[in-house]
């Protein structure tokens, strides 16, 4: 009996022994399940002290970053050129990154323009104004190259006369409208011109060899460009060793910043009032036009037009100091940026806004430093 009783007695001990593991098995298991639920709610994977050591090191999973909210699939980078100012907002009017934080290294003044390169690791931006184009790192915001003189005017070497749309190409040559010198130069990162169309300082409609003050040099597909001429209205296409391709005059008053879409189709602003923003063929057909005379969608001089990725036509709608996005199935603005003939800068204001490009959800998502400056910034 004695020896029956202790084996009952250890098998008993034995059973709670089992029994026990087996329960903190099952804790720890459900400690790391509500751990990946929490992880799920907040997409940075921990609070806001883990988030900010995120934004530094780049580290954040490619699925942190939320789907942005609509309408546009992406970020709006804005030049808003009355405050002096560079902004990144989302489709629910988040302010996720701006330019510059204090003083700048370098003046900034009149920001009329601001484009990504092709990697969306820098910013190109020309100060009309300040005669000066810049380029910035994205999204760290330093100073990387400068030309120009500041707030002089000049058309020797190494100045500019009210530059306007400044690109920077694959091959790292920056592009820029030199509006009154009646010029499209190509600046080497040396600052050297390496090529240009138009003669300097003279001022007609003879492309490649004159221009009539282009206000607008946007590159497509091929190493071809889109050049826009204020005097004439005149937009033309001319290939990558300066050969006219085609030319034609626009349908409105002061053509402005003509963006290709393909297909023989233009996208293109009337800086105007009432400003239009048109579709037309490189034959001069218009394909579809937004332009009320009066009202809440009616335009005051509209600088730039751009087709977002789903179909959306965002606008730089200047004088009434707001971007708009208008539904072209629709004719109607869907969502803006700023109020209507109210300058500001207060979070959901502009001034003058003259510039602006489209950052992509895909591409954000997949850009280390990019993506946690949007996660810290969303966390915020």
């Amino acid at each position: 009996m004695p020896i029956k009783q202790g084996a009952v007695y250890r098998r008993r001990r034995i059973g709670a022994l089992i029994a026990l593991f087996v329960t903190i098995g099952v804790i720890v298991l459900a400690v790391r399940a509500l751990g990946r639920d929490d992880n799920s709610r907040n997409p940075s994977g921990a609070g806001d002290e883990a988030g900010a050591g995120a934004a530094g090191s780049g580290t954040v999973p490619a699925n942190a970053l939320p789907s942005p909210p609509p309408p546009f699939p992406g970020y709006l980078l804005i030049a808003d050129r009355g405050n002096d100012r560079l902004l990144l907002v989302d489709g629910a009017k988040h302010i996720l990154w701006r330019y510059p934080h204090g003083t700048p290294s370098y003046p900034f003044h009149f920001d009329d323009d601001a484009f990504f390169n092709h990697g969306y690791s820098q910013i190109i931006t020309n100060q009309e104004d300040q005669q000066t184009i810049e380029i910035l790192s994205f999204p760290e915001g330093k100073v990387l190259w400068h030309f120009g003189h500041v707030n002089v005017v000049g058309s020797a070497p190494g100045y500019l006369n009210s530059p306007d749309d400044a690109y920077l190409l694959r091959n790292s040559i920056r592009t820029v409208a030199d509006a009154y010198n009646c010029r499209v130069l190509f600046i080497s990162p040396a600052k050297k011109i390496v090529r240009q169309i138009g003669t300097t300082g003279v001022c007609g409609h003879d492309p490649p060899k004159l221009l009539g003050a282009p206000n607008g040099d946007t590159p497509y597909s091929g190493g071809r460009m889109l050049v826009t001429e204020i005097t004439g209205s005149w937009v033309d296409a001319i290939g990558p060793h300066n050969k006219l391709l085609w030319s034609i005059q626009a349908p409105v008053a002061y053509p402005s910043d003509a963006q290709w879409l393909g297909h023989g189709r233009i996208l293109l602003a009337d800086y105007s009032s009432p400003g239009h923003i048109l579709i037309m063929t490189k034959t001069g057909h218009v394909l579809w036009r937004y332009g009320p005379d009066t009202g809440a969608g009616a335009l005051d001089h509209p600088s730039l037009a751009l087709r977002l990725p789903n179909g959306l036509i965002a606008v730089n709608d200047d004088y009434n100091d707001r971007v708009v996005v208008i539904d072209p199935s629709k004719d109607r603005i869907v969502w803006q940026y700023g109020i209507k003939n109210h300058p500001g800068t207060a979070a959901g204001l502009l001034h003058t806004p003259d510039g602006m490009d489209f950052l992509p959800y895909s591409v954000a998502r997949q850009h280390p430093a990019i993506r946690a400056m949007l996660v810290y910034s969303l966390k915020r």
